[in-house]
C-alpha cells in the first residue's frame, strides 16, 4: 500500500524560546514558538534539526519527535477564532493538507521526503498551550473538539521540506485512531491497541489506564 493523500504545506522549527509565567509552566520557558523555514530540514530520531523542547518531562522523546497538524483543522479554528493561524501556531512541526491527521490510526506509517514516520499519540493540551494562544478556556475547547493533531515517531531518518507528498504506506488493522485514544470513549477498543501495538509509549499506556479507571468509576456510581 502506498497512497499519496497529503502534502506538507510548511516545516516549522523553533523560532525562539519564550519565558512563561510560573502558573503555566514548571520550567519557566517554552519552545512552542515554531515558525516555517524555507529549506529542507533533516529529521532525526528525536526530532527536527533546529528544534527542541524545554519541558522534557512532559514533551519530546522518540514517541513525540515530530508534531503534525492538519491545515483543514487549523482553518476551522481560524474561522471560529476570527484570526489567521499561520503554520506553527499550534506549535506543530508539520502543517499538512489533505490528510485527516487527528483521525489517523495509531501505528499508521507515512513516508514524507525520504523519512518514514509512524503515528504514535495525540497531542494533549497543557497550560503552556493555553498561555501561548491567549484564548479563553482554550484547553477545554481544544479538548472538546478533539482535533489534536498527531505526534510521530521517526522510523527512518531523512529530510522534509514544504511541498513534499505524504504517502500512507501502512494502516494497522486494529483501526484505533488518534481521536479514539484522546477521547477514550471506548476503553475496550483501546485494549485492542495494547495487544496490537507493543511499541506504544508508556504515556499512551497511562492514557488508556486513565480512561479505563474513569469509565469504571462512572459505572460504579
Amino acid at each position: 500500500m502506498s497512497t499519496a493523500i497529503g502534502r506538507v504545506l510548511a516545516v516549522c522549527v523553533l523560532h525562539a524560546e519564550l519565558e512563561v509565567p510560573a502558573k503555566s509552566s514548571k520550567v519557566g520557558r517554552t519552545a512552542i514558538d515554531k515558525r516555517p523555514v524555507p529549506h529542507r530540514v533533516p529529521v532525526r530520531t528525536l526530532g527536527l534539526d533546529g528544534d527542541h523542547v524545554c519541558d522534557t518531562e512532559h514533551h519530546g522523546g522518540s514517541h513525540q519527535a515530530v508534531y503534525a497538524y492538519a491545515e483543514e483543522d487549523a482553518a476551522r479554528w481560524a474561522g471560529e477564532l476570527g484570526r489567521e493561524l499561520a503554520p506553527g501556531w499550534f506549535g506543530e512541526n508539520l502543517r499538512l493538507s489533505g490528510l485527516r491527521v487527528s483521525d489517523a490510526v495509531l501505528g499508521e506509517r507515512w513516508t514524507i521526503g525520504d523519512t518514514l514516520l509512524e503515528v504514535s499519540a495525540p497531542r494533549v493540551p497543557c497550560a503552556t498551550f493555553q498561555w501561548r494562544t491567549g484564548e479563553p478556556q482554550w484547553v477545554k475547547r481544544f479538548t472538546v473538539q478533539a482535533d489534536t493533531g498527531a505526534y510521530l515517531r521517526v522510523l527512518t531518518e531523512g529530510a522534509i521540506a514544504a511541498g513534499d507528498e505524504v504517502r500512507v504506506v501502512h494502516v494497522p488493522a486494529h483501526g484505533v485512531t488518534v481521536r479514539d485514544l484522546f477521547t477514550g470513549t471506548d476503553p475496550e477498543r483501546l485494549d485492542t491497541l495494547l495487544a496490537a501495538e507493543p511499541t506504544i509509549s508508556d504515556d499512551v499506556r497511562m492514557q488508556i489506564d486513565r480512561h479505563r479507571r474513569r469509565h469504571t468509576a462512572a459505572a460504579d456510581r
